[in-house]
């Protein structure tokens, strides 16, 4: 059995103005502290930053429709070069909240469908209900799985590290491991010596001749 909802909680809201005359609307907008793990583990909403909420209330049948838009400021970091980036987000939801003596006969699904139905389904609770669970969804689903700082990032040096936005000219020389011994060869002192050996023996065997 869950907690009874709070209606103290910022994001507990009342439908009892409303009515339950289908077809009733009610309009609202408040500006609530984010909760805590609205987002992922790359970017998110920090906890206590101001969200933006902008909905209505529809009075069906079976229960209460919210439908909206959530705005806030998400923080987080490139996926490319970590730096820290940060942008506006907004989210829209839109979720059913179902009366708790909503009459079975008017769903349509099929009998062993139930436990999975009544487990999807949220209820109001003495005319309340809680929108932070639909707003932490509607956030997730709308967050970049691979945030960047910009399209074109060019993330970092895979060498050292280094971020290539800052230094665009940037690079390594690369040396072909199939010419470094001839590298050393070229190099070699005692190479040098044989070389100029060899070339003073040539001389003097001319002018012997």
């Amino acid at each position: 059995m869950n907690a009874r909802l709070d209606h103290r909680s910022p994001l507990v809201f009342d439908t009892r103005d409303l009515g339950r005359r289908p077809g009733a609307l009610q309009r609202l907008s408040r500006t609530v502290e984010a909760p805590r793990d609205l987002g992922n583990e790359v970017i998110g909403v920090p906890v206590g930053a101001p969200v933006e909420l902008d909905f209505r209330l529809e009075s069906v049948m079976d229960g209460v429709l919210v439908t909206g838009t959530g705005r806030a400021s998400v923080q987080g970091e490139c996926v490319r070069c970590l730096e820290p980036l940060e942008r506006e987000l907004v989210a829209d939801f839109q979720e059913m909240f179902s009366y708790p003596d909503a009459d079975a006969r008017n769903r349509t699904a099929e009998p062993g469908d139930d436990a999975e139905e009544e487990e999807d389904t949220l209820f109001l609770e003495d005319d309340l209900f809680d929108l932070e669970p639909v707003l932490r969804d509607a956030v997730v689903l709308a967050l970049p799985m691979q945030p960047v700082c910009q399209d074109d990032c060019p993330g970092l040096c895979s060498q050292c590290g280094a971020r290539l936005a800052d230094d665009p000219d940037h690079h390594h020389d690369a040396v072909d491991i199939r010419w470094a011994a001839l590298q050393g060869l070229a190099t070699d002192p005692a190479g040098e010596k044989d070389n100029m050996g060899g070339a003073e023996a040539g001389v003097d065997e001319k002018q012997e001749k």
